[in-house]
């Protein structure tokens, strides 16, 4: 630990705000030297104000903008076995209280105090995705710990993340330990969903859209019920497990759609469910010429503003999608539209939904707004960890 590197901020760089507990340095906020740009990415290395007061132990991959990621407000912590151990337990207590079942996200980055990390648990099987250098370094010590604290015999290393480009991070994912036959059965809102954590989006299911899919379930008894962007079922079996007459999955993968008939089929409900493959705004639009109508349609579409360059793009799309779901929906019937970018702001998201139900001819009251669940714990200093919103509309 006596050797470990230094980076200093800059005289005009905010150190309150990293002492308040923002997780982030950015490259701009830095003195680096020749020495410090060399830096192999995820060095462990003290971080000081101008006046050369402590900040923390940080993990630096300076060529990147986020140059520097908190890990401890010791500067002399030792990121070993122990370290990680109390991180994961103090994680894992938390969703035990939460859930009576193990599938839930355990360690959700920043928030849950190890930066650029995410663990997504199915039962017997860990999916890890180390985003940051750091975890990549690490990780063969992050597995064995969340085996040892977890008890589960399957590791999955998805190494999916666009995070990890920015860190010189490859893309190969594998298994690590253990293995698994086939999707895992994952039971949440009384629904049975089929997670595919090796060949699926993600890791292979969204947890935290788990008290929206509760909350569309709510309204859905005796409805039918259109859910768009399905991916493996998550609003549709959820609404069939709330009373749905019918539920229609529309999704581009055919194999995200094939997983979402397994988990109907499981939950008996097989009869009631239907698919259908195609673009997603192709197929809203074919529904509405031919003159469909839904009691309750959902669309969970992906993040279409992954970036600010991307915002004024991505509100088009979402302002689009509300425009062409409104008219689905029967009077009095409701809408509930969904955004997981955290560049698009809950305000903006709204008025983005709210014009595109305005131009559809349609007259709306706002009953309900929804965020990830509690296993997706938002970092009060960072606004990116509360990316998902959720608007449900009575349309009149």
């Amino acid at each position: 630990m006596t050797d470990r590197p230094t980076l200093r901020l800059r005289p005009k760089a905010n150190a309150r705000n990293i002492r308040h507990g923002f997780p982030w340095v950015y490259a701009d906020d830095l003195v680096l030297d020749r020495r410090s740009k060399a830096l192999p990415a995820g060095t462990l290395a003290r971080l000081e104000d101008s006046d050369r007061k402590p900040l923390g132990l940080v993990a630096a991959t300076v060529g990147s903008r986020i140059a520097a990621r908190m890990l401890d407000r010791d500067s002399d912590a030792q990121i070993d076995g122990d370290w990680m151990e109390t991180r994961i337990s103090r994680a894992l207590g938390h969703r035990d209280r939460l859930y009576s079942d193990p599938f839930y996200r355990l360690i959700h980055a920043e928030a849950d105090g190890m930066p650029g990390l995410i663990i997504d648990r199915f039962g017997d099987a860990a999916v890890i995705q180390p985003n940051a250098a750091w975890a990549e370094i690490h990780f063969e010590m992050l597995s064995q710990t969340v085996v040892r604290v977890c008890g589960v015999s399957t590791i999955y290393k998805n190494a999916s993340g666009r995070m990890r480009a920015a860190e010189g991070l490859d893309d190969a994912s594998c298994f690590w330990t253990g293995g698994q036959d086939g999707p895992v059965e994952v039971p949440m809102n009384g629904a049975t969903y089929l997670a595919d954590i090796s060949g699926g989006q993600k890791t292979g299911l969204f947890f935290d859209q788990r008290p929206n899919h509760a909350f569309a379930a709510g309204l859905s008894e005796g409805a039918r019920v259109l859910d768009v962007f399905s991916h493996v079922g998550g609003f549709a079996l959820a609404a069939l497990a709330g009373g749905a007459t019918s539920a229609l999955a529309v999704d581009g993968s055919q194999a995200a759609l094939t997983l979402a008939k397994t988990g109907a089929r499981k939950m008996g409900a097989q009869d009631r469910f239907s698919i259908r493959k195609g673009d997603a705004f192709d197929v809203l639009a074919e529904l509405g010429e031919a003159g469909e109508r839904f009691d309750v349609v959902i669309c969970d579409p992906p993040a279409f503003a992954p970036s600010k360059k991307a915002l004024e793009a991505g509100l088009r799309a979402y302002e689009r999608i509300a425009r062409l779901a409104a008219p689905l929906v029967t009077p009095g019937g409701y809408l509930g539209l969904c955004s997981c970018s955290h560049a698009a702001e809950l305000p903006k998201f709204r008025a983005s939904s709210i014009r595109g139900i305005g131009r559809a001819g349609r007259q709306s009251q706002l009953i309900h707004t929804g965020f990830a669940g509690p296993d997706h714990p938002v970092h009060p200093q960072l606004a990116e960890s509360g990316y998902l919103k959720a608007l449900f509309f009575r349309i009149l």
